[in-house]
């Protein structure tokens, strides 16, 4: 997966950062200033011409970490995030008092580097914060093994915050559909602590049918709907944050 070009700037107000082929296709990373908002600076993220992820629109991003371990309180939570992105999810976890570490893990090495060398703004944060780890690793992959840390297999979180897919029919890659089902789910309760969350960003309102497949695996299963402004639209946008907990065992 090598670039094919870094850094290819097409004019004052767009900069192409970096274009590569992945295994899920073409991988873009791009930044471009705005004149409706003033010349802000955005960074995007773009595969096979589909939107990824925007500097612009992060707040879903952060709420994802602000409501799955509002929902698991408690001192030195250990949290995985499946999907780095511009980093908003990771950064948002690291904000929170009594968190100890955060594993982040991508199936795209290209995105860990692009923080690893600064080409995003929240890179040198999370690069430098001893807290956070990135791991180069299919997310989905990790949880049908033996376990999410390759480091230590066994071990178990107190959350795990996913972002990867747009939501749980509309997939990057159709391998991923078998996590969504109760199947899949049962095998990512095992990486939780009992009492530990799941929550999980999607693009769109709350899925009826996936809420009710949380509900088989784990308990208080619920559907957040996470609203923002949209500067270019002048408008407000929508996605979900879904949260739930693993069950813990009878006293």
């Amino acid at each position: 997966m090598v670039s094919r070009f870094h850094s290819k700037k097409m004019s004052r107000s767009f900069e192409e950062i970096d274009h590569c082929e992945t295994p899920l296709g073409e991988l873009t990373l791009r930044r471009r200033r705005i004149p409706l908002l003033d010349d802000e600076e955005v960074f995007e993220v773009i595969l096979n011409e589909e939107f990824l992820m925007s500097s612009l629109f992060h707040v879903a991003e952060e709420e994802l970490s602000r409501l799955g371990l509002a929902a698991c309180p408690g001192l030195e939570r250990d949290v995985v995030v499946g999907g780095l992105g511009l980093g908003y999810t990771a950064r948002a976890a690291l904000e929170i008092p009594d968190v100890r570490s955060v594993m982040v893990v991508d199936a795209l090495a290209e995105v860990i580097g692009w923080h690893q060398t600064g080409k995003v703004p929240l890179g040198a944060a999370l690069t430098a914060d001893p807290r956070c780890r990135m791991v180069h690793a299919d997310f989905f992959e990790r949880v049908a093994s033996a376990g999410l840390d390759p480091d230590d297999p066994g071990r178990r979180f107190h959350a795990i915050l996913l972002d990867i897919d747009h939501t749980p029919r509309h997939l990057l890659h159709p391998k991923n559909a078998a996590f969504y089902g109760e199947a899949g789910l049962r095998r990512l309760a095992h990486h939780l602590h009992p009492g530990g969350v799941f929550a999980m960003w999607a693009d769109g309102p709350p899925d009826a049918d996936f809420l009710a497949t949380l509900g088989i695996v784990f308990i208080e299963p619920r559907a957040e709907v996470v609203t923002f402004s949209n500067p270019i639209q002048n408008s407000e946008s929508s996605s979900t944050v879904y949260v739930a907990r693993r069950n813990e065992p009878q006293g």
